[in-house]
């Protein structure tokens, strides 16, 4: 019998992970759907003042990137008060803030009314986006995190094409771009209820900061195990402080690159493919099912993906779906049939989009608690100024002139940097202590031997 068939949770631990899988999925759909919306409404913005005002195409790639801006503010401070305050705090502030931003953003009459609240939104949404992982990596029991974190940032590209689902179904209208945002409110009041009720903080986080009674009880009544305990009081130092300790210096270097350059692709596709499209001679609706089929590919493949991260390890897969992007994209510069353009994009999603899901698991696991909300915000956070870059390098691309296609070459050039400096990532992960601590009886190097040969189930 496989020595992995003996790890098993309890009920009360599964019952408890899957509200945070669904509380935390649901609040990246809509992250997904602020990432998406803007979009779907750029080429509408470009052809009718009467909107926000006259808007060129340089502007509306800035304007683009304010709410990325906003995204890498909102992830450096959760990260640097998460790791002090919790995952709760951070997770219910964040519902809010998005939400209220959202709604705003559709009344805002001026293009400067509305980079600011796209500013605004993006603090929000920093903050859910660098809390997520940490919450996963702290409920989901090792064998399977890469999985059950694909599953919650499978939610960023299912709020892609709900955005994309959302404009088919409004368009048409003068304003329909107003209710596509007001939509984005929707969590302060569908989803703030649920995660108030049902959202606890992690029993993990409480142990590393000392509330060792609140910790067992929490524990106790979420079945939740504390596995992380020796390494969290071995090690002094928390949030940002640790990452720049000598056992995570360099590789936070690296995983921040990485992560520039996997969110640089998925802004500047997701914000251009559309106009790109409509350039190449697709109408509107068809060039927003261009949209679909990335986000689609991205949902699918990023799954599928996951699972043989969970098997060989995520380093090693977020490499190969690096190299897949780079290659799908520049077939896409080529041309080709309908079918086969629609084809490649869907890859392209999963080597994009579904890459930056396996980049935020990985990264969630490779640190431990004390350093967990730091090392993941600092991530998304600086991996934002490739998401800045994104939507600001497509509309230089676009303005120059040149052929639309050629912006597929530019980006393939930044899937083999990602793939390139994943590859020099140095292989330490704490997932090998979590597995030890919650499996009685196992060292860390059985553990590791399980992590190595379990199949997902």
């Amino acid at each position: 019998m496989n020595t992995s068939q003996h790890i098993r949770i309890s009920r009360q631990h599964r019952t408890t992970l899957r509200w945070i899988v669904a509380i935390t999925t649901v609040t990246l759909v809509f992250d997904g759907y602020d990432l998406v919306v803007y979009g779907t409404v750029v080429p509408d913005f470009l052809r009718d003042p009467s909107q926000i005002g006259h808007l060129s195409v340089a502007q509306a790639g800035a304007l683009g990137s304010y709410a990325l801006m906003g995204v890498m503010v909102g992830a450096l401070i959760a990260g640097a008060v998460g790791d002090h305050i919790g995952r709760r705090r951070i997770m219910i502030a964040g519902i809010i803030w998005f939400s209220v931003a959202m709604g705003l953003s559709s009344f805002a009459t001026s293009i400067t009314v509305f980079g600011v609240l796209r500013f605004f939104t993006g603090i929000g949404v920093g903050a859910l986006v660098a809390t997520a992982a940490a919450m996963i990596a702290e409920f989901a029991p090792p064998h399977r995190r890469n999985v059950y974190n694909a599953i919650v940032y499978s939610g960023v590209p299912v709020g892609g094409v709900l955005a994309a689902v959302m404009a088919l179904l409004t368009s048409g209208g003068d304003s329909s771009w107003r209710t596509l945002f007001l939509f984005g409110a929707a969590p302060l009041v569908v989803l703030l209820p649920v995660t108030l009720l049902r959202l606890p903080e992690s029993p993990k986080w409480l142990l590393a900061r000392g509330h060792t009674e609140r910790a067992h009880q929490l524990s106790e009544r979420t079945g939740v195990p504390l596995g992380e305990s020796t390494r969290a009081a071995e090690d002094k130092k928390v949030g940002f402080a640790a990452l720049a300790s000598r056992r995570y210096a360099l590789p936070t270097v690296l995983l921040g690159l990485m992560s520039c350059s996997g969110l640089l692709l998925t802004y500047a596709l997701n914000t251009w493919l559309p106009e790109i499209m409509g350039q190449s001679g697709f109408g509107k609706s068809y060039a927003l099912v261009f949209l679909l089929a990335l986000n689609g590919g991205a949902i699918i493949g990023g799954v599928l993906a996951s699972r043989a991260a969970d098997r060989t390890g995520p380093q090693r897969v977020i490499t190969s779906t690096f190299v897949l992007a780079a290659v799908s994209l520049t077939l896409l510069a080529l041309g080709l049939p309908r079918g086969a353009l629609l084809a490649l994009v869907a890859v392209a999603g999963i080597g994009t989009i579904g890459t930056q899901v396996l980049v935020y698991g990985f990264v969630a696991n490779y640190y431990d608690t004390q350093a967990r909300a730091a090392g993941v915000a600092w991530c998304a956070g600086f991996g934002r100024l490739g998401g800045i870059g994104g939507p600001l390098v497509g509309g230089v691309l676009m303005s120059a002139g040149i052929s639309p296609h050629h912006a597929f070459y530019a980006f393939a050039g930044v899937a083999v940097l990602g793939a390139l400096v994943t590859l020099f990532v140095p292989r330490q992960s704490t997932e090998e202590y979590a597995v030890s601590d919650s499996i009685p009886g196992r060292t860390s190097a059985d553990a590791a031997g399980v992590l190595a040969c379990e199949p997902p189930r």
